[in-house]
C-alpha cells in the first residue's frame, strides 16, 4: 500500500506533467471510442435504410433498359415466364412488377417520379399503408412517403401524369416509408394497380418479378429453382438473392467501421507514447530515491508494482474522463455525419466506450512496463550514487 501512495505523491508533484499525460490518454479514447459510435452507427443506419432483410429473390430481364417518360422495356418478362418462376417457387409469393418512370404535375408543381403497376392483392405483401387505403381498382393510385411530403400530397389528391396524354388519378392511400430496397423504392414512387399500368403504357411483359420466400433456409433452392427453369439453353433472366447482396453490403460497412476504430485508436497510442516518455523521465529523475529503497531491502517486484501504479493510475484517469466524455463525442460524430443520433444508445454503440476505456487502461499499462521494468533492475549501489 506505501508504494501506491508513492506513486500518487509522484503523480502530485509533477502534476503538470501527469495532467497532459492524462489529457493524452482522454483524448484517445476519444476519439477511438467516437469513431467506433459512428462505425456501429452507420452499420445499423444502413442495415435499417435497406429495408430487404434477405427474404426476397428478384429477377430481372438480362437485357433491359427503362423508358423514362413512361413505360417498361422493351425486353421483358412474359406471363409465360411468370408461370414459371410460380412453378419453381412452390408455395412462395411471386409479385410481377410492372415500372417505369413520367412526368407529374401537382396543380402547378411538375417533377418525375417511379410508376410502378401491380397486382392489387400483390400490394399488402410489399408495402404498408399509413393514411388511407390499398388500391382496389384502376381508379385510385398510393403515393410513397417522401414524394406526399414533397408534393404535400394528401388523400384525395389529384396527380397528372404524362405530358401530351396526361392521365389524371386520385390518391386513395400514403405508403408508410420504406427506405432503399433491392427490389422497388416506393418512397418517392406511385402504385398504381397492373391493370391501369398495362393500359396506360401499352405493355405486357414484366420489369421484374419478386419472389418472397418463407423459409429462409429454401432461398438457394428457390433461386437454382428459377435458374434453371429460365436460363436453360440461354441467360434469359437475372435472378438476384437479397440475402447475398445484403451480407456482402454489411460486410462492406463492418470493414469501414473497422477502419474508422483503428484511425481513432492512432490517437490512442501516440498518448501511449506520451506516458511511456513520462514513465521514463520519472525513472530518471527519481534514480537515487530508487538507490535508496532498495538498500533498505525494497524487492524488486515492489518496485515494480510502484511505477506500474502510476501507469495504471494515469490511465484510469484518462479512460473515465474520456468515457464520460466520448458521449458528447459520439453524439457530435452522429449528428454531423450521419444527421441522426437513435443509434447512440444502442447496446452495440455503447460498448464501444467500455472497449475505449479498457483500450486506455491498457495501453497506459503497456506504456509504463518497460519504465517499470528497467526502475526495478537498477543497481541499488550505482542509482545511490547518480546525481
Amino acid at each position: 500500500m506505501i508504494f501506491f501512495e508513492f506513486a500518487k505523491r509522484n503523480i502530485r508533484l509533477h502534476w503538470l506533467r501527469s495532467l497532459l499525460a492524462v489529457i493524452g490518454i482522454t483524448i484517445g479514447v476519444v476519439a477511438i471510442t467516437s469513431m467506433g459510435i459512428l462505425g456501429n452507427s452507420l452499420v445499423l443506419s444502413i442495415s435499417n435504410t435497406l429495408t430487404s432483410v434477405g427474404d426476397t429473390i428478384v429477377i430481372t430481364p438480362h437485357t433491359s433498359f427503362q423508358n423514362f417518360g413512361g413505360g417498361s422495356s422493351t425486353s421483358g418478362i412474359s406471363e409465360r415466364d411468370v408461370e414459371q418462376i410460380r412453378r419453381s417457387s412452390g408455395s412462395n409469393a411471386v409479385i410481377p412488377v410492372y415500372a417505369g418512370g413520367d412526368r407529374i404535375a401537382i396543380g402547378r408543381d411538375v417533377g418525375a417520379a417511379t410508376i410502378y403497376g401491380l397486382d392489387p392483392k400483390d400490394i399488402p405483401l410489399l408495402l404498408e399503408v399509413v393514411n388511407g387505403t390499398y388500391i382496389r381498382s384502376s381508379s385510385g393510385v398510393m403515393v410513397g412517403s417522401r414524394i406526399a411530403e414533397e408534393f404535400n400530397l394528401k388523400l384525395g389528391s389529384q396527380i397528372t401524369i404524362g405530358s401530351d396524354d396526361a392521365t389524371a388519378v386520385r390518391v386513395v392511400g400514403i405508403l408508410k416509408e420504406r427506405g432503399v430496397g433491392f427490389d422497388i423504392n416506393p418512397d418517392f414512387g406511385i402504385i398504381a394497380s397492373d391493370q391501369w399500368f398495362s393500359e396506360r403504357y401499352g405493355v405486357s411483359s414484366y420489369d421484374q418479378v419478386i419472389v418472397k420466400v418463407k423459409n429462409l433456409d429454401e432461398i438457394d433452392r428457390v433461386k437454382s429453382a428459377i435458374e434453371e427453369k429460365l436460363n436453360r439453353r440461354e441467360t434469359t433472366v437475372n435472378v438476384l438473392d437479397t440475402r447475398a447482396i445484403l451480407e456482402g453490403i454489411l460486410s462492406a460497412f463492418n470493414q469501414i467501421k473497422i477502419f474508422t476504430t483503428a484511425i481513432g485508436g492512432i490517437s490512442l497510442i501516440v498518448a501511449g507514447v506520451s506516458i511511456f516518455n513520462v514513465m521514463m523521465m520519472s525513472v530518471t529523475e527519481r534514480t537515487k530515491e530508487i538507490g535508496v529503497i532498495r538498500s533498505i531491502g525494497t524487492q524488486k517486484s515492489e518496485v515494480l508494482k510502484m511505477f506500474l501504479d502510476e501507469a495504471i493510475i494515469l490511465g484510469l484517469i484518462g479512460s473515465l474522463v474520456g468515457g464520460v466524455l466520448s458521449f458528447a463525442g459520439g453524439y457530435a460524430v452522429s449528428q454531423i455525419m450521419l444527421q441522426t443520433t437513435e443509434y447512440l444508445f444502442v447496446p452495440s454503440s455503447l460498448i464501444n466506450i467500455l472497449y475505449g476505456m479498457l483500450f486506455g487502461v491498457v495501453t497506459s499499462l503497456l506504456s509504463g512496463i518497460y519504465p517499470a521494468w528497467k526502475a526495478a533492475n537498477l543497481n541499488p549501489i550505482e542509482a545511490l550514487r547518480h546525481e
